[in-house]
C-alpha cells in the first residue's frame, strides 16, 4: 500500500527505510542521510500498528501480518512524503543461532588489505556447516598478526599469519523464506536483515561502551535479549522467551481483568518498587464481564504491584543465569543499558543497578538528526538501529569493526528470478 499523494524524489543512497516485527507492534521508519556527511540520519517518518498474525516471531496469520505491515508502511511512506520500495528488516534474537569460529590464513608477507578480511570472514563462514540455515553477520571479534593479539584492524599491517576470531549469527531458512514472502506481498523487498538486539545495540551505545563493555537488555513484548559487546564487537547474544506482554497477562490472571486493562492499568499505575503508602492507596480494577464503566472492584497497589514484580524477578533472575554460564560472564557484567518497550517500567533501572551492583541506564536511540519523539522512547531502539545499519551499509561496502551486511541475499534472489521467468 503506497500514500496516493505526490512524493518527494529522492537521490540513489540517500534514503534508507527499516521495518522492525515485534511481537506487540510492527513499526516502519523513513530516514535521510547526506552520504558525504557524517552528522547522521534525519528522521523522515514513522507508522506504528499493533502487531497481529505474529507471535514471538511466528508467523501465525499471514494476511493478518500483511495487513499490519501494510499499514506501518503507508503511515511512514504518508509522514515522510516518500515512496520506498526496500527496506531492511530485524530477525528476532530468539530463532538466531550464535556461533564463533577461529581462522587463519597466510600472507606470505603481504600487506593486509581489505580483500584479506573479506576472505577471513568468507572461511569463517564455511568453517562450520550451518544446515538448513543462513548466515546473517559475520562479525570479526579480534585479530592477531603473527602471535601478535589484540587488533582491532590489521588492514595495512605487515606479516606472515593473519588469524581471527569471528562471531557468525545464522537463522533458520524458513523463518527468512516466510518473513521474505509476507513483505513481497507488500510489494517491497528486503534490502537486508539484521539481528534484532544487535540492532539495538547500534542505536543505544557510545563509543566508550562498545570499548569498554556493556550489555544491551532489550525487554519487548514477547522476548528479552541480551547482547553483549567488547572492544568495539558483539561478543554474545542469547534471549529468554519473557517479555512485557507476559507481565500484561500476569495483571489480567491475578485481577481477572481484560487484557486492554491491564496494559492500561500497567501504564498508569506500574511499577517495580513498593512504597509504604501503596498499602492504603487502591486502585480500580474493571473485571471480566463487568459492563463498562463499573466502577465496584478495587485492590491495594502494593498488591498489584507485587504481581509486577514477581514477574520482573523471573526475566532478571533467567537473563543473569545465561550470563553467568557464557565464556565472558566476568566481561559482560561490567555496564548494563535497559531499552525496549518493557524497560519503561518505573523504578527498573534502580532495581536493576541494586540486584546486579553495576552501573545501569535506560538507553534511548541516538545518533539522528530531530528525531522528535523516536529519541525519547526505548521501545523503538530496534527500528533505530536498523536505520543506523542501512545507512552504513549504503554509505560504504568495505569491511568495517562492525561489518556490513554480507550480502543481500533475497533482493539478489528476486532479481534472478525476474530476469528468468
Amino acid at each position: 500500500m503506497k500514500a496516493f499523494a505526490q512524493k518527494k524524489k529522492t537521490h540513489r543512497g540517500d534514503l534508507v527505510a527499516a521495518l522492525d516485527i515485534g511481537t506487540s507492534k510492527v513499526c516502519c521508519a523513513i530516514a535521510v542521510g547526506d552520504l558525504k556527511e557524517k552528522s547522521g540520519l534525519r528522521l523522515l517518518g514513522m507508522g506504528q500498528q499493533s502487531a497481529r498474525g505474529i507471535k514471538s516471531g511466528t508467523i501465525t496469520d499471514m494476511d493478518a501480518l500483511e495487513d499490519s505491515i501494510l499499514n506501518a508502511v503507508h503511515t511512514a511512506e504518508q509522514n515522510a512524503e516518500r515512496t520506498i520500495g526496500s527496506l531492511y528488516v530485524s530477525l528476532p534474537a530468539c530463532f538466531i543461532t550464535s556461533t564463533i569460529v577461529d581462522v587463519e590464513m597466510n600472507l606470505g608477507a603481504e600487506a593486509v588489505d581489505t580483500e584479506h578480511v573479506r576472505h577471513l570472514l568468507t572461511m569463517g563462514k564455511h568453517a562450520k556447516e550451518f544446515r538448513n540455515a543462513q548466515i546473517i553477520h559475520a562479525l570479526p571479534i579480534i585479530y592477531s598478526l603473527d602471535g601478535q593479539e589484540g587488533i582491532r584492524d590489521p588492514k595495512g599491517m605487515f606479516g606472515q599469519n593473519l588469524k581471527a576470531q569471528i562471531h557468525i549469527l545464522s537463522a533458520p531458512n524458513a523463518i527468512l523464506k516466510n518473513i521474505a514472502a509476507c513483505i513481497g506481498r507488500c510489494h517491497l523487498d528486503v534490502s537486508g536483515f539484521v539481528v534484532s538486539s544487535y540492532a539495538s545495540g547500534l542505536a543505544t551505545l557510545v563509543d566508550d561502551e562498545l570499548e569498554l563493555g556493556v550489555t544491551v537488555i532489550d525487554i519487548g513484548g514477547g522476548t528479552t535479549t541480551i547482547a553483549s559487546f567488547i572492544n568495539g564487537a558483539l561478543v554474545y547474544l542469547s534471549s529468554t522467551p519473557l517479555g512485557g506482554q507476559h507481565i500484561t497477562s500476569d495483571i489480567a490472571r491475578g485481577l481477572s481483568t481484560p487484557l486492554s486493562q491491564a496494559e492500561r492499568l500497567k501504564t498508569l499505575y506500574g511499577s517495580v518498587f513498593p512504597i509504604n503508602l501503596d498499602d492504603r492507596e487502591h486502585i480500580i480494577v474493571p473485571q471480566l464481564g463487568d459492563d463498562p464503566g463499573s466502577t465496584t472492584h478495587q485492590v491495594p497497589k502494593s498488591f498489584f504491584i507485587r504481581i509486577i514484580r514477581a514477574r520482573i524477578d523471573e526475566i532478571f533472575e533467567l537473563a543473569w543465569r545465561q550470563m553467568e554460564q557464557s565464556s565472558i560472564a566476568d566481561l559482560i557484567g561490567q555496564r548494563i543499558v535497559l531499552t525496549g518497550g518493557a524497560s519503561q517500567l518505573p523504578g527498573l533501572v534502580e532495581f536493576l543497578t541494586q540486584q546486579w551492583q553495576c552501573p545501569v541506564r535506560m538507553g534511548n536511540p541516538i545518533g539522528f538528526q530531530s528525531a522528535g519523539d523516536l529519541t525519547q522512547n526505548p521501545s523503538f531502539s530496534t527500528c533505530a538501529g536498523l536505520l543506523h545499519y542501512a545507512y552504513r551499509d549504503e554509505k560504504s561496502r568495505e569491511v568495517t569493526l562492525l561489518p556490513q551486511h554480507d550480502g543481500h541475499f533475497w533482493q539478489r534472489f528476486i532479481g534472478w528470478f525476474k530476469e528468468n521467468f
